[in-house]
């Protein structure tokens, strides 16, 4: 599926690529809404109300921002992350595939929209740093991953050349937007959420394991 011989540079997600989307799902659209209702002692409808305005943000910055919440709703967003922090975890081979990476040869950037709180919670509990030669931070760049913009500013701050580029990220509007950008190999993710049914991307291909774009390295018989 891929001629790795074409690729220099591996642009990763973060949030359902390589980690398991189940954390953030479960945390803004379950435990943040409940937890925001015992806090500010509202009803269920505040809880619903919360959820439509999350969900009212998506795409941009503010939606990413743990720091934009915690002002609008008037909690500590990282306090209560770090309640449901065991729900943090990498999806099944991400960190084979992270192995693989690192002893081959291409430079290998985490181009994420997770803010630096964010960071900070999640990569002492994955060791995801370990296997990454930059991290990029949308916040960093002040436009999320879905507008043309941010891959102008990631050329300027983490160089590559898109036609030997390999990108991998589980939102098919982000993936739309670096094909735009002319990003040549391109990749998206079947089941983001282990704890939700499979995804249909309909104009890329979608990967179940990493394992199915590695090199067989098995010595011939």
């Amino acid at each position: 599926m891929i001629d790795w011989r074409a690729i220099d540079t591996v642009l990763l997600d973060m949030d359902g690529t390589l980690l398991d989307l189940h954390f953030d799902s479960h945390f803004w659209l379950e435990h943040l809404p409940r937890r925001y209702a015992e806090l500010h002692r509202l009803d269920a409808a505040a809880q619903d109300a919360l959820k439509a305005r999350i969900i009212g943000e998506q795409g941009t910055l503010n939606w990413y921002s743990l720091s934009y919440w915690s002002d609008e709703l008037n909690v500590d967003i990282v306090a209560l992350k770090r309640e449901v922090q065991h729900l943090i975890g990498l999806r099944s081979d991400a960190l084979d595939f992270l192995k693989w990476l690192k002893r081959s040869h291409p430079r290998v950037v985490l181009a994420t929209n997770a803010d630096r709180a964010s960071l900070a919670l999640k990569l002492p509990l994955t060791g995801l740093e370990a296997y990454l030669d930059a991290i990029v931070s949308s916040a960093d760049l002040g436009v999320a991953k879905e507008a043309q913009e941010f891959w102008f500013e990631l050329q300027e701050v983490e160089p590559f050349d898109p036609a030997r580029t390999l990108f991998i990220d589980d939102n098919p509007h982000v993936l739309e937007s670096a094909r735009e950008y002319g990003i040549r190999h391109l990749l998206g993710i079947k089941q983001p959420d282990s704890s939700r049914p499979e995804k249909a991307l309909e104009e890329f291909i979608a990967l179940d394991r990493f394992a199915a774009i590695l090199p067989d390295e098995r010595p011939p018989h």
